[in-house]
């Protein structure tokens, strides 16, 4: 994209021009006037695209307190009437959903066909909040008393923080403020410092929607180009719920700061997803939701597809259509609609994906296709498929970059006990067609992650089942099913209607009035 180009999609979205920025606070622009400014760049070409100046301490600050207040007011807003606000954003979403879903591509990095559909889900998820806000139901239950009736309700947090990572740098946003904001509450949002433009033109339009309706201003944003801010969020008892998205390592370190406060927290960590192949697959189904599931995002997704086990009887096969289907995948400039993968993050990226490769072939695994970081501007790698074995450290590490572990297995219990070896439990698939073997993959002793499926791949979620996973990965469950209550906090009420006082449990106190 040429810089006039850039300079009118930026226009677009009512973000001036790409050097120098100061974007930073709720309404506009930092009251920073010093400070190093983030230099965000294409992991493309590795040009300079913008400068953003990041959030002072005071600047936090006001967002924060900012946030305070708007949560105080939105809380009594009627959830019907919160959920018509969340569907004008969606209309506006809609309306901008071609220069957004560029904007993504183009810092990013994923191709356009993945920025726009990141867009879509934001408006999916908006449509789904506009449902939910006359749904946020309680239960009534039966009290054990005569002349009492017991019932439970769901009340607002106040403000929750939202801490996102680049490789989804609007739509796990949207999942969590949506839902939050339908809940009535206030939401604070930390983008990735390596994609701080998509949040800002998000943010932007946000503003323009809540001011052009006179609503409180729940949606707010800081960039943090370190971790002092970071922390600072994550360690303030104003923040009810803190939402991370990223790594185990960080998820852990953020859940221990939250708990040591006794907030809660909201974790979608890492994930370590196989496919399992059995000898009945239909390969034609199993080979594109692998390759889809490895080389979408170039394998920079949680749930990105990094093991196949695949049954012995048909593991040549396998081999021999993903290393064809490999040799079609087009790599390159993400904005060009043939392209099937675009680069890495960084140059850090590339040289994760380079060791990870070398250490696999150390170990004494055979490099079927692929291997190489590509000897031009950006950060491009090619992306690989490595027989493996399933018990090797590399292989139970995961490697945000397009490298697929191919594994033999004897059997469908081989598979799943390989499979779920795994320190982290997000996402799943079989590819079968048994019956039996779908039902025991789905059972309890079967797959133990948060999602599992069967003829279908690992990655790409619809937004109408809870998303998230277990063990290493953080438990947390965003988007739909009953997620929204993460959101919320549950009061049990019990009214008594009648003349008498009797106590649960038939315990007698008799006192006199």
């Amino acid at each position: 994209m040429s810089i006039p180009d850039l300079h009118a999609l930026l226009t677009r979205l009512e973000l001036p021009a790409v050097s120098p920025g100061a974007w930073s606070g709720m309404h506009g622009w930092s009251s920073a006037a010093d400070g190093a400014l983030i230099n965000v760049k294409s992991p493309a070409s590795g040009a300079l695209i913008a400068q953003v100046r990041p959030a002072s301490a005071a600047d936090y600050e006001s967002v924060l307190a900012s946030a305070v207040e708007a949560a105080a007011a939105w809380r009594g807003v009627p959830a019907p009437k919160r959920g018509e606000a969340v569907r004008l954003l969606g209309e506006e979403l809609r309306r901008h959903k071609s220069e957004l879903g560029t904007l993504v591509s183009l810092e990013n990095g994923k191709i356009l066909a993945e920025g726009l559909g990141e867009v879509q889900e934001m408006i999916d998820i908006a449509d789904f909040a506009v449902g939910q806000a006359r749904m946020l139901y309680g239960l009534s239950m039966h009290s054990e008393r005569p002349g009492h009736r017991m019932a439970e309700q769901w009340h607002p947090l106040g403000v929750v923080g939202i801490i996102s990572a680049f490789n989804f740098p609007v739509a796990v946003w949207a999942w969590n403020a949506l839902l939050g904001a339908i809940c009535g509450n206030a939401c604070v949002w930390k983008p990735s410092p390596k994609t701080p433009l998509s949040a800002l033109a998000v943010q932007r339009l946000c503003n323009r929607v809540m001011q052009a309706h006179s609503l409180p201003a729940i949606f707010q944003l800081f960039v943090d180009s370190g971790t002092e801010l970071a922390t600072r969020f994550v360690e303030d008892r104003r923040v009810a719920l803190v939402s991370f998205t990223g790594s185990t390592a960080v998820g852990r370190k953020v859940g221990e700061r939250v708990a040591a406060r006794l907030g809660k927290s909201l974790l979608e960590l890492g994930g370590n997803n196989a496919v399992v192949v059995d000898e009945t697959a239909n390969l034609d189904l199993a080979v594109p939701a692998i390759v889809f599931g490895a080389v979408g995002t170039a394998g920079q997704r949680c749930t990105s597809t990094r093991r196949v086990l695949v049954h012995q009887a048909l593991a040549a096969e396998l081999e021999r259509r993903l290393v064809h289907a490999y040799g079609q995948v087009r790599i390159g400039d993400p904005l060009d609609p043939a392209t099937l993968m675009g680069p890495l993050i960084d140059a850090a990226a590339a040289e994760r994906f380079q060791a990870a490769v070398a250490e696999a072939r150390a170990e004494g695994g055979e490099l079927l296709t692929g291997g190489n970081v590509l000897k031009r501007p950006g950060n491009f790698v090619e992306p690989t498929i490595i027989r493996a074995r399933n018990d090797w450290q590399i292989v139970q590490t995961e490697t945000f970059a397009p490298i697929l572990y191919l594994i033999p297995v004897e059997s469908l219990a081989a598979a799943i006990e390989a499979q779920n070896a795994s320190a982290h439990g997000l996402s799943s698939a079989l590819f079968t067609d048994s019956l039996q073997n779908a039902e025991a993959f789905l059972s309890a002793s079967g797959s133990d992650c948060g999602i599992a499926n069967v003829n279908l791949g690992t990655s790409g979620a619809e937004i109408g089942g809870a998303f998230g996973g277990e063990k290493d990965t953080g438990g947390g469950r965003e988007s739909g099913s009953d997620a929204w209550k993460a959101y919320m906090r549950r009061q049990t009420n019990t009214v008594n209607w009648s003349r008498e006082l009797p106590l649960a449990q038939g315990i007698e106190f008799k006192v006199e009035p």
